[in-house]
């Protein structure tokens, strides 16, 4: 451990020996239960028997066929099987390692297919760390700053944040689109616009879902200027929401599609989708990668679509998505200091403040490690770290839901008798 970079930074103490459902173990039996899911990775929780099955087969028959030099079949049957969940005109798949990595591949492409040099972005958007990625990063500037310049071409606006602004949903879907439109006049010339990329429901930043009219507003611009579309589904996508994609809720499908973090419960793998039209329209050779399409991550990524099929994990995530907010509301009630609940599905964050208004990450730090103490892993997020986020595995059972807001309450109980006294269990 001493000699492990101090530039990385874990949210908790423990060091998990193995993983089984929803629940991790140390050496030493210490049980917690996994409300993080790796990050929203493990989609169908820790070491699922036909996952691991799976992969334990390929092992022992092929590890690694590079796919820019061959095919191996699994690679053909995983590209069949994900083409039957994405919108009905993407028909072409490309594959990579990581979420950022697919990031750079889908605006690599939308450059390239358009001619174009510009991306615009949102505020409060994560779509990586490597240098692209980053340049189209404004959840935090931690992934940002110390080394600079980064790309050019990237113009940001603004995201429909009703709870930051403190407006209602249509004032502020009004003031985003106009912001666009603004943007689009003063810096960012339609002409020179390659693609716009979103998160259906924004992760790092704080579990803000898209509202139906602004996603609208947004295809509407893209289809009268010729911009590309980019819907990033990595953390929101795989069933998350409660739908497969996370777009699926507006109505509105985009031109690429990129996918990530559940894709293969815990193995190395990344994607984008588009038509086959527009990746024809991209340079030779400009897609691919050393580990990409990694025969044992594609047969986890073959049985993880396997048991969302056969064990109904997206609808399932709808109903524990419901059961876990009407749980977690009923804590705020006694709660203030959760001054909002938002998100989708399985995708939803606690918002802690200090005061109306003011965000509150110290007090969010206290909870989370009040619960580890007590046997729940949760992690933060949101400009301050104030968002403690709800991102269990798919196949997560109202019992366990019943165990981590039971931690979370007793969490808001002991920290916040120091911490913020305007909560109704500390007046006493």
């Amino acid at each position: 451990m001493s000699h492990l970079s101090p530039l990385l930074v874990q949210s908790s103490g423990i060091c998990a020996e193995r993983g089984e459902g929803n629940w991790l173990y140390d050496q030493d039996g210490n049980r917690w239960l996994d409300f993080t899911s790796g990050i929203g990775v493990t989609s169908t929780g820790h070491c699922h028997p036909k996952v691991v099955a799976a992969a334990q087969e390929q092992v022992g028959k092929l590890v690694h066929a590079q796919y820019a030099t061959v095919k191996h079949p699994n690679l053909l049957e995983l590209t069949d099987r994900l083409y039957k969940h994405l919108p009905a005109h993407m028909d072409a798949v490309a594959f990579s390692n990581s979420g950022s990595e697919s990031v750079e591949a889908a605006f690599r492409l939308a450059r390239q297919a358009t001619g174009r040099p510009n991306i615009v972005v949102f505020r409060g958007g994560f779509h990586g760390r490597t240098m692209g990625a980053a340049s189209l990063t404004t959840s935090n500037n931690k992934v940002r700053t110390g080394w600079a310049p980064l790309m050019a071409g990237v113009s940001v606006a603004p995201f429909p944040h009703s709870y930051r602004y403190g407006w209602d949903e249509d004032t502020t879907v009004d003031f985003c689109l106009e912001e666009l439109d603004h943007l689009m006049i003063t810096e960012c010339n339609p002409k020179d616009t390659a693609a716009i990329i979103i998160e259906p429901v924004q992760g790092e930043y704080g579990y803000y879902p898209a509202p139906k009219r602004f996603m609208e507003g947004l295809q509407a611009r893209c289809k009268e200027h010729g911009i590309l579309l980019i819907m990033d589904e990595i953390q929101a996508g795989y069933g998350r929401t409660g739908k497969f994609w996370s777009h699926e809720h507006s109505g509105v499908s985009g031109d690429i599609l990129i996918t990530a973090k559940g894709l293969a419960s815990g193995y190395p793998l990344s994607a984008i989708a588009a038509s086959k039209s527009l990746m024809d329209k991209g340079y030779p050779g400009s897609q691919g990668g050393t580990y990409g399409a990694n025969a044992v991550a594609c047969a986890a990524a073959i049985a993880t679509l396997d048991v969302i099929e056969e064990e109904g994990l997206v609808e399932h995530a709808r109903e524990m998505g419901d059961y876990l907010l009407e749980k977690l509301t009923a804590v705020q009630q006694d709660f203030p200091c959760i001054e909002e609940i938002r998100g989708q599905g399985l995708m939803l964050g606690a918002e802690i403040t200090s005061s109306p208004g003011v965000a509150d990450g110290d007090h969010a730090a206290a909870i989370l490690k009040a619960c580890e103490d007590d046997g729940v892993l949760l992690l933060r997020c949101g400009h301050k770290g104030q968002v403690v986020r709800w991102l269990p595995a798919l196949n997560v059972t109202r019992e366990e839901i019943d165990i981590a807001v039971g931690a979370f309450a007793k969490a808001l109980a002991s920290t916040c008798k120091n911490q913020d006294k305007r909560c109704s269990s500390c007046k006493s």
